[in-house]
């Protein structure tokens, strides 16, 4: 655990560093064109001034400042879009970066729809057990998981049959089913011991949508989202030389990242209501189910 908290604390180190310069550069900057322009144009004028700084050309010089003045953010804007572009390609394995980002905020909201949530697992355990001794900002977390319902039959995942066709498989479907619940179990206890401890407040929920796992989605804080397909076509072996399914690999998912930053902030809000409209419909697992009297 020391090595990783040390890890962390550089990092943080490192991203407090980058937004004090991002808060002081823009002032400094402003402050120097606007002091080259104000002295400039007293040179003009003011005989002594200009005197003393034996210059000729202050009026263009400080209108040139003057112009740099007002097309400062424009150019600052045009810069950071060009460096940092609403959308972009990132692989599964690349979620850990984007879930820290997501850390930083007074309010955290993870969303995520797809096949067992394997890749955000670990990543979402370590974080929120950092809470503990390292809370920073943070003071609310909600994570929501969308899987399919492993309940009904299914043609993905499945057993690979003769000539290629899906063969329902509910052993299979109920080892998939058994790996979520794991999942949330412990990220679900994990909520829990937080609120108790009162510094922050945790929630974390399971719940099943019909079909295949064909779309992998991941939302970040609303601000973000990720989206990609699951290759429907990989197949594994449970044993060797034993039967073949199809289990797609989430892992190997590549994602569009979308952000509210630019242009694609009319396709968050949609990938974000979309979501919200599957989590209203979607219903809770059997392991979440309070038994009737």
């Amino acid at each position: 655990m020391s090595g990783r908290n040390g890890g962390s604390a550089g990092e943080d180190g490192i991203s407090r560093l980058k937004r004090f310069q991002e808060r002081v550069e823009p002032v400094v900057t402003r402050v120097l064109l606007l002091g080259i322009f104000v002295t400039g144009l007293t040179a003009q004028f003011v005989k002594p001034v200009g005197d003393a700084l034996e210059g000729k050309a202050y009026l263009g010089g400080a209108l040139l400042s003057l112009v740099g003045y007002v097309l400062y953010d424009q150019v600052k804007e045009l810069t950071s879009s060009v460096r940092a572009p609403t959308r972009a390609l990132v692989n599964s394995s690349q979620l850990g970066g984007f879930v820290s980002d997501a850390f930083e905020a007074r309010r955290v909201e993870i969303s995520f729809l797809g096949y067992t949530g394997e890749t955000l697992h670990s990543t979402l355990y370590h974080h929120l057990e950092d809470l503990f001794d390292h809370p920073g900002p943070t003071r609310r977390v909600l994570v929501r998981m969308l899987v399919p319902d492993f309940g009904q039959p299914m043609t993905v995942p499945s057993k690979v049959g003769e000539q290629d066709m899906p063969v329902d498989d509910p052993d299979f479907r109920k080892r998939m089913e058994q790996r979520c619940r794991e999942y949330d179990g412990i990220l679900s206890e994990l909520a829990e011991r937080l609120t108790a401890a009162g510094r922050v407040r945790v929630e974390c929920e399971y719940r099943l949508y019909p079909g295949i796992p064909r779309d992998k989605i991941c939302i970040f804080n609303r601000q973000q989202v990720l989206h990609g397909l699951y290759d429907l076509s990989v197949r594994m072996r449970l044993h060797h030389l034993g039967d073949e399914y199809y289990d797609p690999k989430g892992y190997r998912t590549d994602l569009n990242v979308w952000s509210r930053e630019g242009v694609a902030e009319a396709a968050v809000a949609t990938w974000t209501k979309h979501f919200d409209d599957l989590w209203n419909l979607a219903k809770l697992p059997q392991w979440r189910q309070v038994p009737s009297a």
